[in-house]
């Protein structure tokens, strides 16, 4: 059968429209049989249910009105009566469709200028549909493009098959772009909006740097080397942290390159930015002594419970091991994931002195010695006056000047002032109103409790509702920038672990839980884990 010309049109119309705008020809098609649909009902009445079938190999329409099958017609547009309906088909039922052919309809000006509406509107949600399908599955990629405008300090992107826009605080500082210019940038995020998809582009993004690393260093592409962290402070200065899978391969030099040749790559597309190659190491301190670079450290003391490192510099290296406006230890503070705490030698040596003599009055104090005696104390590394009541006997009858008498009566007296001040401590709880119950929860001193009141958690309900967080407190990083938050137990030596051990205790207790459930929590944790 040959096909008219009219059909013919239709077909090559969608086959135009669809190379044109890169979208499957079976959506134009689709959108042409919506948009006479459209027309259809315009001429027939809203009501009525329409379907438009477009033979996509000749071009065939074909207009259909399609009847429900029922026993009681209440609408004759969409309805028909099953004893008319089973003359057109035996098999009716109640519930069926039965299709009604329409005769061709010639379309007036107006319904061409609505279908055209239509066709034009279901083209450009399936271009923007494919335009955010292809950038979504892009993120994490750099893009090449160009300079399209430039409004109120945001730059917009021509893409190709999209427009991209890199925000001002994502662009790197005192970079210009005009019209026409040639950029390269991160895409690090791709959403859906009411005016299609919105591409974010990046030059400050940590990634969009270790992306440069792997198109420059074959061996980042190839997976021989890994790099492991980035930190940045954009137009300035950043920190990489790499590592060789193969012990043959340097890793720095591989990044640094023939006379700096790669390195030197990725400090041009970024404006200058000076950046510090790092080999990283498992463990944290040393991995911390090579993000201060070019610094040297003395001495590394860790606090792996607070996530907290505490750098011991030389004084003449401390300016150096902070940098420039607190660049240096902070970039190296992003890159390790590690709060930094750096001191000068003569700092460090004072604190201790000051540590040493507040010990030595503690004891003096609570134990009713002398000052060298409680120094005595203090120089053999005890801290607190519990260590000193409960510590074997023979440990301090071993120090230098003290025979078993001496040991005994010592910690008679510790035992005394810890017994006393439990009292005052119970005294205070019990005026806070904190619950008794509370004091059977293990890991609880009544020391604990006091604060715990402070904080208005009276009863074994109140701990149970807690959040370790509330407790042991918690950080936050926004730009670099470490803020503490302080909780009830803070100013004691409990972790966190220690801390959800009691809660998980509480709830039990106060029948939130019960024992399997915990445990069915720690395999659902395992599983996932693997």
């Amino acid at each position: 059968m040959a096909v008219s010309a009219n059909r013919l049109e239709l077909l090559q119309i969608a086959d135009a429209v669809a190379r044109e705008k890169s979208i499957d020809r079976e959506i134009v098609i689709e959108a042409m049989a919506d948009a006479i649909q459209k027309a259809a009902r315009s001429r027939y009445g809203q009501e009525t249910n329409i379907r438009v079938d477009i033979n996509t190999r000749t071009g065939e329409m074909k207009l259909q009105r399609l009847l429900e099958v029922v026993e009681d017609v209440e609408n004759p547009a969409t309805q028909i009566y099953l004893d008319l309906a089973r003359d057109k088909n035996p098999d009716a039922e109640p519930g069926d469709f039965i299709a009604e052919q329409l005769p061709p309809m010639d379309f007036g000006r107006i319904a061409a200028q609505s279908a055209k509406q239509v066709i034009v509107q279901k083209v450009r949600e399936a271009e923007r549909d494919k335009q955010y399908e292809e950038y979504h599955d892009r993120v994490s990629e750099i893009v090449n493009g160009t300079v399209k405008r430039v409004e109120y300090g945001n730059v917009i992107v021509d893409l190709g098959k999209g427009e991209g826009v890199i925000r001002r605080d994502e662009q790197i500082p005192r970079e210009l772009f005009r019209y026409g210019d040639r950029v390269r940038a991160y895409i690090y995020d791709v959403r859906r909006e009411p005016r299609g998809p919105q591409i974010f582009l990046s030059r400050t993004h940590p990634q969009f740097m270790a992306k440069l690393f792997a198109m420059e260093v074959p061996e980042i592409y190839d997976g021989i080397i890994e790099i492991k962290a980035v930190a940045r402070d954009p137009g300035s200065r950043a920190k990489i942290a790499v590592i060789s899978r193969d012990s043959s391969v340097d890793p720095v030099g591989a990044c640094v390159g023939m006379r700096g040749s790669r390195v030197q790559a990725v400090v041009g597309e970024l404006q200058g930015e000076k950046i510090d190659i790092i080999p990283w190491q498992p463990d944290a301190a040393s991995f911390l002594v090579n993000a201060l670079q070019p610094a040297q450290v003395a001495k590394v003391v860790l606090d792996e419970d607070a996530e907290r490192i505490e750098v011991v510099v030389p004084d003449d290296q401390l300016s150096l091991a902070i940098g420039r406006r607190g660049q240096n230890v902070r970039l190296a503070s992003q890159l390790t994931g590690w709060d930094i705490d750096i001191l000068t030698e003569e700092e460090e040596s004072q604190r201790r002195q000051k540590e040493f003599a507040e010990r030595s009055e503690l004891f003096m104090n609570a134990l009713n010695v002398d000052e060298m005696v409680g120094q005595l104390l203090a120089s053999e590394g005890f801290r607190t006056v519990e260590e000193v009541a409960y510590v074997e006997a023979d440990e301090v009858a071993a120090i230098d000047g003290f025979d078993d008498d001496t040991a005994a009566e010592i910690q008679a007296r510790a035992r005394d002032f810890l017994d006393r001040r439990e009292a005052e401590f119970d005294a205070q709880r019990r005026e806070l109103g904190v619950e008794d119950e509370l004091k059977e929860i293990e890991g609880l001193t009544t020391e604990h409790l006091v604060a715990l009141g402070q904080e208005s958690i009276k009863t074994v309900e109140d701990f149970a509702g807690c959040a370790a967080d509330d407790l042991v407190g918690w950080t936050e990083r926004k730009d670099g920038e470490v803020k503490k938050f302080e909780g009830a137990l803070s100013k004691f030596p409990v972790s966190r672990t220690e801390a959800e051990t009691m809660i998980l205790k509480a709830r039990l207790k106060a029948g939130w839980i019960t024992e399997d459930e915990p445990a069915a929590e720690e395999d659902v944790a395992e599983e996932a884990a693997e």
